[in-house]
């Protein structure tokens, strides 16, 4: 078993204003008498597959109505990586699916907690729900889908994947060697441009430590003229003005030196004096050397000037860093390397294509050869189930045709064509009209392929149209196998059908304090031998008897 849907709550739709449905795996049926809310499970079901919204379904004096579903199993997780694409919390053994929508128009859906668009829901219900009956959501109608079965029917599944990784592979090839192949008058224009930008990056030979170092050497050297004017303004203050500094620190010093005589204790006045003027002959010295090493050469001052003209303009043109503008040129110097080498890359690419396309020639053949094999048998298959259940003189085919050019599912396209009546032409299953025929259809078809189909629940409503008698027992023969691989729900009002399920509830309708509700209970023991009688026609002893009967073989 996949997965099986193990709660389903319901508030505020329709006829039923709080219901909360634990289930369990296997083959449920779903009875009750005609009017009751039966269908209203199935517009929940479709509501959580993205169907449209209808306001009317809200129930009367309500604003909100919403619908939840709580789906178990290991097997869940073969959805993580579409939920992931999709931002959505991954399962780990649940998945929650939760969808509500307002009087006002608002409408809401929720994944595992993470809001989901309406596209993301009904691409997730395409894998967790079949529906079958006056509805168009049936995973069978899809052609890739029909494919995928057949090719699961053939054990085929390993080369249909080998042959969609080589596919892709090609078409990747296929893609590259585009590229290539522009006009050449393009490709000789970027040719110039890309040859242009290497050279003119290489060229200036950039570094991060050499713009520093020259950033530094072009302020000093753009402001040598003011720095010079600053020197000699400080060594004249000091020492060179005729009332600079440390001539007049001289007399200051000798007064201290006579102060010292009258009172030694006043000596370190005149040593600390001393220092002080050691240290501004010291800085006089040192600004004097400063101007002297200033370079006013002006040629030197339009080297740099030129220089770092040259880092703003490579900057501005290819990059905002010079690390920028390295990497501009190395990949330029890449592209460049590639589209010279082009006729080689395009050999490289021809040989590559040719080796590729043989591969998928090869593992195309042997998935024609499996399926055509294959298709045959599980159209037999399927015919048989068909006469189980009431078309014995129906006609079935899996029709496969070649396509014109591959796809990435392989060379064949696939029509499950069906014809009921004898005289009748086989049509696609999508042209089916009756809802019956679809569902009984479908019933066969899910029978003949249970084990490759990877969704969980199968629900079934309106199977009973023109059925009776020992095709009745068929069917629910049918749906109680078919659940050893799903979970299946049936809406019937066949006794057959409802007596072969695992587990039975009943849709009953009541009225309180002036409110219809429908109410949904399971029943079981003499509860559910009641109930299949009345689907017999009464709660008579024989209809009773009858009951008891059937559930005995069943």
């Amino acid at each position: 078993m996949p997965a099986v849907l193990t709660l389903l709550r319901i508030r505020n739709l329709a006829l039923v204003e709080d219901l909360e449905w634990q289930l369990g795996p296997g083959f449920t049926a779903i009875t009750g008498e005609t009017g009751a809310g039966k269908s209203i499970i199935i517009g929940a079901l479709q509501l959580l597959l993205g169907e449209r919204t209808d306001k009317s379904l809200i129930r009367t004096g309500a604003d909100v109505c919403a619908v939840e579903a709580v789906f178990a199993g290991a097997k869940l997780e073969r959805l993580n990586r579409q939920l992931s694409d999709a931002g959505i919390e991954p399962c780990e053994g649940e998945l929650i699916v939760k969808r509500s929508f307002s009087a006002t128009g608002a409408n809401r859906q929720f994944i595992n907690g993470s809001p989901a668009t309406l596209a993301v829901l009904k691409n997730l219900g395409d894998e967790l729900v079949d529906l079958h009956g006056p509805h168009d959501h049936q995973s069978l109608l899809s052609p890739d889908r029909q494919l995928a079965l057949l090719d699961g029917f053939a054990h085929a599944e390993e080369t249909a994947r080998e042959f969609e990784q080589r596919y892709r592979k090609l078409q990747t090839l296929g893609a590259e060697q585009a590229a290539l192949s522009t006009a050449e008058s393009a490709r000789e224009q970027e040719i110039d441009l890309l040859r242009h930008q290497v050279s003119e990056i290489a060229n200036a030979k950039l570094s991060v430590a050499e713009e520093e170092e020259i950033a530094v050497r072009y302020k000093l050297a753009a402001n040598s003229k003011r720095l010079v004017e600053l020197a000699g303004t400080i060594t004249r203050r000091l020492s060179e003005a005729d009332d600079s500094i440390l001539p007049q620190l001289a007399e200051t010093q000798r007064l201290l030196r006579e102060l010292e005589k009258i009172d030694p204790s006043q000596g370190i006045l005149a040593e600390a004096h001393a220092a002080s003027v050691v240290e501004l002959s010291e800085i006089s010295r040192s600004v004097n050397h400063y101007a002297d090493q200033l370079d006013l050469d002006p040629e030197q001052l339009a080297t740099l000037e030129e220089r770092v003209s040259l880092f703003e303009t490579l900057k501005r043109k290819y990059g905002g860093s010079i690390v920028e503008v390295v990497a501009f040129g190395e990949h330029a110097a890449e592209r460049l390397r590639k589209i010279e080498g082009r006729d080689e890359e395009l050999e490289r690419l021809t040989r590559e294509i040719e080796r590729a396309r043989t591969e998928v020639e090869r593992t195309g053949q042997l998935l024609q050869k499996l399926r055509a094999k294959a298709a045959p048998r599980l159209s037999e298959n399927i015919r048989s189930n068909l006469r189980d259940l009431g078309f014995r003189q129906s006609e079935f085919e899996a029709k496969l045709t070649t396509l014109d050019e591959a796809r990435a599912t392989g060379f064949d396209a696939i029509e499950l064509l069906f014809s009921p009546n004898p005289g009748e032409p086989l049509k696609p299953l999508r042209t089916i009209a009756s809802s019956g025929e679809i569902s009984r259809l479908m019933l066969a078809i899910k029978s003949s392929l249970a084990e490759q189909d990877a969704i969980p629940l199968l629900v079934f409503d309106e199977i009973d149209a023109n059925v009776g008698g020992e095709i009745a027992n068929a069917v629910g023969a049918k749906m109680r196998k078919l659940a050893g691989d799903h979970q299946v729900l049936c809406i019937t009002h066949l006794p057959q059908v409802a007596a072969a399920a695992a587990t039975h509830f009943v849709v009953t309708k009541e009225v309180t304090h002036g409110r219809t509700h429908s109410r949904l209970s399971e029943v079981a023991g003499k509860a559910r031998n009641e109930e299949i009688a009345r689907m017999l026609g009464g709660k008579t002893e024989s209809a009773l008897r009858h009951a008891a009967t059937l559930l005995k073989e069943m």
